[in-house]
C-alpha cells in the first residue's frame, strides 16, 4: 500500500491497521503528515479558525506516594514523614477563590497513592468543596488513584467511581498512562496499577458517562512504535464507549522531563526534538479519529513548537496552569498568562476561545 493510499484512508476516517500506522510514522514526510492532520482537524472541530484554551489550577492533594515512579521527583515515600503534606481545607479555599478571581472554574486535583487515604477521605473532600463552591468543577484523580483507592477501601473500581461521582467528581484526567505497555510500565513505575487496570478504570468511567481525557508521556525508555501502539490502544478503547457517552474528550501528549529524576540518574535524559513532537501530534490526529480534541502541551514543549502544532493537528492550547508542580519539578519551566496564551494563539493565525473541561466555549 502506498503512502498516498494511506493518506486517503486517514482522510476518510478509516481506522489504520498497526502496520499502516507504523509505516506512516516511519516513512511519511513530516510536511505531508502535518498537512493531512491539519485537514482532519478542520473537518473534525466545530470551528476550524478557533483554538481553545482554559484556566484551571493543578492542586496536589498529597505528595505521599507508594508507586515509585522513576520519572517523578515530586513525591515522597511514606517513611519520609518530615516531607509529607496533605493539603488542608483552608488551603483549598484560598486556592479556589484565587482561581475564581483569575476567571477559572475548575481544579485539577491530583496526588500520590497515599497508603492511608481511602474512599471516605476523598468523598468528604469532594463534598466539602462542592458545598462551599457549588459552581466549582472537579477534574480529579486519575485511573491509578482510582485503582489504589478501591484496593485499600475494599471496593471495586466501578463502586469507587460511582461514589466519587456522587460526591462531586465531574471528570477524570488521563494521568498515569505514561506509555500503555506493560514492560515499559514495569520499568517506569514498578508499584503503579497495571496498564490493564488503567484501561479498565477508563472504560468503566465511560460506561458511567464520566468524561475523561487521555495522555501520553513519551521520550524516555519507550520505542517509537510503542508510542503508536499507545495511540491504537486509546482509539480501540474509545470505540467501546456507549454511544451516548463522551468518553475521551481529548488527547494530550507531553515530553518526558528528566531533571532530578531517578531515570536521569540512570542516564536517561530529556531528548526533545520539535520535529519529533510535531510528527507525534500529527499521528495523534490521524490515528485518534474518534477523539475530537488534540492538545498542544506548551508547558513541556514551549510556545513556538506549540504554535506549529496548531497547524499539525492540534486544536487546543491547554490551560494557563495557575499552579503546577509535578512536571515543573522535573524541568518544565514554560509559563503563560491569560493574555500571553491568547496572544500566542493569535500569532499562530487563530481566534482564541476560553473553554471548560468539556470543550464548551465559556
Amino acid at each position: 500500500m502506498t503512502l498516498e493510499t494511506l493518506y486517503t484512508k486517514a482522510l476518510d476516517h478509516t481506522p489504520l491497521s498497526r502496520e499502516e500506522a507504523y509505516r506512516l510514522y516511519d516513512e511519511a514526510p513530516l510536511e505531508k503528515l502535518c498537512a493531512v492532520a491539519d485537514t482532519l482537524r478542520r473537518r473534525t472541530v466545530p470551528d476550524p479558525e478557533v483554538v481553545t484554551w482554559q484556566i484551571d489550577r493543578n492542586v496536589n492533594i498529597t505528595n505521599v506516594c507508594i508507586s515509585g515512579c522513576r520519572f517523578c521527583n515530586f513525591h515522597c515515600k511514606p517513611h519520609q514523614q518530615e516531607l509529607h503534606f496533605i493539603t488542608s481545607r483552608e488551603e483549598y479555599y484560598q486556592k479556589i477563590e484565587e482561581t475564581f478571581r483569575f476567571g477559572g472554574d475548575q481544579l485539577l486535583l491530583q496526588g500520590g497513592l497515599h497508603p492511608d487515604l481511602g474512599i471516605d477521605f476523598y468523598e468528604e473532600l469532594f463534598r466539602d468543596l462542592k458545598e462551599h463552591y457549588p459552581t466549582l468543577r472537579l477534574n480529579a484523580l486519575g485511573a491509578p488513584e482510582i485503582s489504589h483507592i478501591a484496593r485499600i477501601s475494599g471496593l471495586t473500581t466501578r463502586q469507587t467511581l460511582e461514589r466519587l461521582h456522587r460526591a462531586g467528581l465531574d471528570t477524570l484526567p488521563g494521568a498515569g498512562a505514561e506509555i500503555l505497555d506493560s514492560e515499559v510500565r514495569r520499568r517506569l513505575s514498578p508499584a503503579k496499577p497495571s496498564v490493564e487496570e488503567w484501561l479498565k478504570v477508563m472504560h468503566e468511567a465511560h460506561e458511567l458517562d464520566i468524561p475523561t481525557t487521555a495522555t501520553m508521556m513519551y521520550g524516555h525508555i519507550e520505542t517509537p512504535h510503542q508510542r503508536i501502539d499507545h495511540l491504537l490502544t486509546l482509539r480501540d478503547l474509545q470505540a467501546t464507549k456507549p454511544a451516548s457517552a463522551r468518553g475521551f474528550t481529548a488527547f494530550i501528549p507531553w515530553i518526558f522531563r528528566s531533571s532530578g529524576t531517578a531515570l536521569e540518574k540512570q542516564g536517561i535524559q530529556t531528548r526533545f526534538s520539535p520535529l519529533e513532537y510535531l510528527r507525534l501530534i500529527a499521528m495523534s490526529r490521524i490515528v485518534l479519529h474518534n477523539i475530537p480534541n488534540i492538545q498542544a502541551s506548551w508547558l513541556t514543549v514551549g510556545k513556538q513548537t506549540a504554535q506549529v502544532a496548531l497547524h499539525s493537528g492540534a486544536n487546543d492550547m491547554g490551560s494557563i496552569m495557575i499552579e503546577e508542580h509535578v512536571v515543573s519539578s522535573a524541568g518544565a519551566d514554560n509559563r503563560f498568562t491569560a493574555e500571553g496564551i491568547q496572544q500566542a494563539i493569535r500569532e499562530a493565525g487563530f481566534t482564541p476561545r476560553l473553554r471548560d473541561q468539556l470543550y464548551r466555549y465559556r
